[in-house]
Formats: structure tokens, C-alpha cells, sequence
């Protein structure tokens, strides 16, 4: 796939034909557990409590199945797909906790719209990013397997830190102060 192909043009669309998807999707997957009752394989994919951990799963997991759409519309996978994926999707999470704990350590607290700005702009650039690496030209074949790796361990750690979070701030729910499903 070369620059300045016919592809280009689609595959921008569809990447922000995803962005659009993964925030509205993940918008969803803040209320979904709640909805279910709890129920404890819904928590595998929803956010569980309030923990920033919990609200990176919003980005991620709505990226992972535009990832899987994208693959099913596309009749050719460009060059890097896998690669580009994984840094796009990996960029999102890296990017929502560095905005939003700078501005609240500038705030002092964290604000509702900004933090849906927070998540909006991290999924958009997110996808954008994913959109540019495709296009850095053909990388060897090694790049985009070990990144389809690295996306299904991000996946799994999604799964288990829903039920075996660290002890840490970033797993802690500031509300009730407790860790992962409860």
C-alpha cells in the first residue's frame, strides 16, 4: 500500500468513523454494569467502579471491537494494520491518564466535561495515530505480530485487573475506596 493510494482517504474515514464509535460505545460501557445487575461477566468489559483504571477499559475495549469491524469491512489489510492498531489503541489509555491527572494536579480536582474531553480527544488521537502508522511503509511482518500480541495482553489485563486489581491509585475507586468488582 503506497501513500497517496486510493486507501488513504478510506482508511481515514474509518478511523474516524471508529473514533466515533468507541466513544459512544464507550460512553455505554460506563453504565452497563450497572444496568446488568452487577453481573460479573458484563464487568469484564464495563467499567466496574469509578477507579481511572476501570475508565481506560472505555477506550479499549470499544477499540479492540472497531479493530474486528475494521478487519471485516476492509477487503485488504493495509500495511502495519496490527501495528498501527496497537499503538493507536495503546496510545488512548497513555493519553487519558496523562491529561487527566495533569489537569486536575493544576485544578486540584477533576471536573465532569473535562473528563469526557479528556476521553474524546485521547480516542481521536488515538485513531489518528493508528491512521499515520499504517502508512510509514512496509515494516517487517515480526512488527505486526508481536503488536497483535501486545493488543491480546492488554485485553487479558483488562479481564484479570477486573477481578485482581493492584493496590494502587490508579485501581482504587475514589468513591468507595476499594479495588476492582465488587
Amino acid at each position: 500500500m503506497e501513500e497517496g493510494s486510493d486507501i488513504e482517504p478510506k482508511l481515514l474515514r474509518l478511523e474516524l468513523l471508529g473514533a466515533l464509535f468507541i466513544v459512544l460505545l464507550g460512553s455505554a460501557l460506563h453504565f452497563t454494569f450497572d444496568w446488568s445487575n452487577k453481573l460479573w461477566l458484563v464487568g469484564i468489559f464495563s467499567a466496574v467502579n469509578e477507579s481511572t483504571w476501570e475508565h481506560l477499559k472505555l477506550a479499549v475495549i470499544p477499540a479492540l471491537l472497531w479493530m474486528l469491524i475494521e478487519m471485516k469491512i476492509l477487503k485488504e489489510r493495509p500495511w502495519n494494520f496490527f501495528l498501527a492498531k496497537a499503538v493507536g489503541i495503546y496510545s488512548m489509555p497513555i493519553l487519558i491518564i496523562v491529561i487527566f491527572y495533569s489537569y486536575k494536579a493544576v485544578l486540584g480536582k477533576n471536573l465532569l466535561f473535562l473528563d469526557i474531553s479528556t476521553f474524546v480527544i485521547a480516542v481521536v488521537i488515538g485513531q489518528l495515530i493508528s491512521y499515520k502508522t499504517m502508512f510509514l511503509g512496509k515494516l517487517p511482518e515480526i512488527y505486526d505480530r508481536i503488536a497483535l500480541f501486545f493488543l491480546i495482553l492488554l485485553l487479558f489485563a483488562f479481564f484479570i485487573f477486573t477481578f485482581y486489581p493492584p493496590h494502587i491509585f490508579l485501581f482504587q475507586d475514589p468513591i468507595t475506596l476499594r479495588y476492582g468488582i465488587v
